[in-house]
């Protein structure tokens, strides 16, 4: 089944130009909106039927807030768009030389210019296997399941006498130390430290133990050594146990192993995170497969200076799916900000070629980077301003909120933060899902010794 902008009777002439965008996130969803009252029939395709403000995840998954809280539906967003049809589906293919784009229901949509925003996945570095118990965080079920494991660690510690076995249920591991990790383990610890301190009756949270393993030699490696030096401090402050060049070379069986130096460690831990790598998803490979997109060695497309595949210039690649290496020696960051600038130039470049202008070249603005390790803790690197501390958590907050897409989330997310801050409660603390799967097997663990084997180290992000 074919979905055309062509009537029967209607000439190829009179039918608008159709743009169709894969994947609602950053990306798509601002070109989606840019479009609106230009005249083009634009469709939105995601798997999902939301927005998601993936920022903010972490907050999910530690508890903070709830997946309403960082999500609005896509139909809701572009309702006003009287040009914009929202679709929810999986594409799973597309036809270059017709034009379509072919979902997993047989579905076929017929586009004049393709944009794909599909973004990218959890990257285990050609170790898979580790992804059953090293989740990582790129989703609304990937933070259910982490805050599921979390707060489960703490029940089943709750119930058991044994020491050694306590210790490893109050033990998380947070694998890479970029932005997701850092701020992963701040907040775990926070909650282990204080919100949950006075709530248990057998254990103490605050003798939780969280621990940052990262490959190279500091957090936050592309922020300054100075920031990179003051989220260190933060985290050690809040009681994070920080291991920089360490290189982890297996998961097995709720152990970390990982190799400093010439001396090889293991940590048991019953909960490990994982935030050390990502790579394409894969439409990165269907276009590789289908137009000859090149691709780099995690799988993003190396597109044009207009963000468009050089074989085919009616098919463009935005957000953290594409490599632009066009403004230095280096690729555009995977972030939010880049994601964003891309999906409206593109669409006003589709618009300039519709109208035979003479389309402007993309620029990316660098307002800066932020990062959150704590309360009253972040950092924040503005290239002529770098702050730390309460003045760069008061910017990040501020930031965050104006950024949410929905004015109902900006009012709730802004007044649980309130209350969170006063109170340091965090009211989104629930188990869903199969807990009572997940407490069972945490209670039927039992740690044994731990031998040490030597092994090559797998290389981390």
């Amino acid at each position: 089944m074919s979905i055309s902008n062509q009537s029967v009777n209607q000439n190829e002439c009179d039918r608008p130009h159709h743009v169709v965008i894969i994947g609602g996130g950053f990306g798509g969803l601002y070109a989606a909106q840019k479009l609106g009252k230009s005249p083009v029939k634009v469709t939105l395709i995601d798997r999902r039927n939301f927005h998601l403000f993936q920022p903010l995840l972490y907050q999910v998954a530690t508890g903070s807030l709830s997946p309403a809280d960082i999500a609005s539906p896509l139909r809701a967003v572009l309702a006003e768009n009287k040009n914009t049809s929202v679709l929810m589906g999986e594409v799973v293919d597309i036809d270059p030389q017709a034009q379509l784009v072919k979902l997993k229901t047989h579905l076929e949509v017929h586009y004049d210019s393709l944009i794909v925003a599909t973004g990218v996945s959890h990257h285990y570095f050609g170790n898979d296997q580790w992804s059953e118990q090293a989740p990582g965080l790129k989703t609304i079920e990937d933070a259910i399941n982490i805050r599921r494991r979390i707060l489960s660690a703490f029940e089943a510690a709750e119930k058991t006498n044994d020491s050694k076995f306590q210790e490893a249920l109050m033990t998380f591991v947070i694998i890479g130390g970029g932005p997701t990790g850092v701020e992963l383990a701040g907040t775990i610890a926070e909650l282990a430290h204080r919100t949950l301190s006075e709530e248990f009756s057998n254990i103490d949270t605050r003798k939780a133990r969280i621990i940052m393993i990262e490959g190279t030699d500091r957090v936050l490696p592309p922020y300054h050594a100075d920031l990179s030096a003051a989220a260190q401090e933060s985290l050690t402050g809040l009681g994070v146990e920080v291991r920089t060049s360490a290189m982890v070379t297996n998961i097995e069986e709720h152990i970390v192993t990982f190799k400093c130096g010439e001396q090889i460690e293991q940590i048991q831990a019953q909960t490990i995170l994982w935030a050390a790598g990502v790579k394409a998803s894969t439409m990165g490979k269907v276009l590789s497969d289908r137009v000859g997109a090149e691709l780099d060695r995690v799988g993003r497309v190396i597109v044009q200076p207009d963000m468009a595949i050089a074989s085919h210039p009616n098919i463009y690649v935005i957000g953290d799916l594409a490599n632009y290496s066009h403004l230095g020696d280096r690729p555009l960051p995977g972030v939010a900000p880049v994601a964003m600038q891309q999906g409206e130039y593109v669409a006003h470049h589709i618009q300039a070629k519709i109208l035979k202008k003479e389309p402007a070249k993309f620029k990316y603005q660098d307002f800066g980077s932020m990062a959150v390790i704590g309360r009253h803790a972040a950092v924040a690197d503005f290239k002529f301003l770098r702050l730390k501390g309460w003045s760069a958590w008061f910017i990040w907050t501020f930031v965050h909120i104006y950024y949410l897409i929905e004015f109902d989330n900006k009012l709730v997310v802004m007044v649980q933060w309130g209350w969170n801050y006063f109170t340091h409660r965090r009211s989104a603390r629930l188990i869903t899902g199969k807990y009572l799967e997940v407490l069972e097997e945490m209670e039927g663990i039992r740690v044994s010794s731990l031998p040490v084997e030597a092994k090559e180290p797998a290389e981390v992000a």
